[in-house]
């Protein structure tokens, strides 16, 4: 089985993570499993990778964190989400856009099937 290259994947980290939090704020566990479903277990974002992008995130004020309080957890425990803030929403707006770019430059050089001859 292929897996992806941490490398490839390594630019894109936030717009998965902020692809999640578009829907609702949500806490790093919780964001890190609806990686691994909606990927269908292809990409498994490692907990310093998630925690590092919330920082970094966080910092250029893409996202917020606040704390949970159990009532609202119904854990008995007290969590700290994140949501997404309007210049978060921006920014993802804008590594959607890149990505489309991407995506049509490096299907220039990639062909699924064909062969250039030096096999």
């Amino acid at each position: 089985m292929v897996e992806i290259s941490s490398d490839v994947i390594r630019g894109y980290n936030d717009t998965i993570i902020l692809s999640i939090l578009m829907k609702a704020p949500s806490y790093g566990y919780e964001i890190s499993k609806n990686i691994k479903t909606i990927s269908d277990e292809k990409y498994l974002i490692k907990e310093t990778t998630l925690y590092s992008a919330f920082t970094r995130m966080e910092k250029n004020g893409y996202i917020e964190s606040f704390v949970a309080d159990p009532d609202t957890t119904g854990n008995g425990k007290k969590r700290t989400y994140y949501r997404i803030t309007e210049s978060g929403i921006a920014y993802y707006k804008e590594k959607c856009d890149e990505w489309e770019l991407t995506k049509e430059v490096i299907e220039h050089f990639i062909e699924k099937g064909e062969t250039n001859g030096n096999d």
